[in-house]
């Protein structure tokens, strides 16, 4: 058993995540920027904070991790944001916006955990197939997701010698929410080759993998593609 901080634990593939772990009996220290949806476990410690500021989220962070027992075994960087924008449709605030939750938040919230972990521990960012193919009107949502695979392989580099391992996921379309709510999921799954979307317990499954140290030890500054060969590299 251990501690997992999993961010974006509210809805979708991060709220499947927090669920996977708590059912495995871990403890589970949950970032979100709204409210408990209503997950329950005596293991939970919900932590409400902006992943976009660091101080407020070193301050909450430790104190959930006090209370979960003192060390985090696993990170899970999966708060994001993908407003469409295209060149005539940018602006300033939502290049901040998009920026400073999906490239700036996994760096804040790693770098709150990280005095926390020990050896054999494991950090997990949230990517996309997007970081690695154009995808039409997704011109900052793609290029914060190209900077999440970046900042995975440097800080792989830069926390091996801790003993800390880092590694991210590119899910393609996941039954979320977000995804449910642009009305294109169905559509899209009929271009999957596997013909289907994926599940959020999907996704949350490959994070328990990567995170693992006894499956995944050699295993460092790698994204791996969950998309069901629609998106190859």
């Amino acid at each position: 058993m251990g501690t997992a901080v999993i961010t974006g634990a509210g809805s979708g593939m991060g709220r499947a995540t927090a669920e996977l772990y708590l059912e495995r009996d871990w403890q589970v220290i949950a970032v979100d920027v709204s409210d408990n949806p209503g997950i329950e476990s005596a293991n939970l410690h919900w932590v409400k904070a902006d992943v976009r500021n660091r101080e407020s989220l070193e301050a909450a962070l430790a104190s959930a991790v006090k209370a979960a027992g003192g060390n985090i075994d696993a990170v899970a960087n999966v708060a994001g944001v993908f407003p469409p924008t295209t060149l005539e449709t940018f602006t300033e605030e939502n290049f901040r916006f998009i920026f400073d939750v999906n490239v700036l938040g996994v760096l804040n919230v790693t770098a709150a955990c990280v005095p926390h972990m020990k050896p054999g521990s494991a950090v997990v960012n949230f990517a996309s197939v997007d970081g690695f193919t154009v995808s039409r009107g997704q011109l900052l949502y793609g290029a914060s997701k190209s900077a999440v695979i970046m900042i995975t392989k440097s800080l792989a580099l830069e926390l091996a010698p801790k003993g800390i391992r880092v590694n991210g996921i590119a899910p393609g379309w996941v039954a979320t929410p977000g995804n449910a709510a642009t009305g294109r999921m169905e559509e899209a799954a009929k271009s999957i080759p596997v013909g289907r979307v994926a599940q959020p317990s999907e996704i949350a499954e490959w994070v328990w993998l990567l995170s693992d140290p006894t499956k995944a030890g050699f295993v460092d500054g790698e994204t791996i593609v969950i998309s069901g060969a629609d998106v190859m590299r």
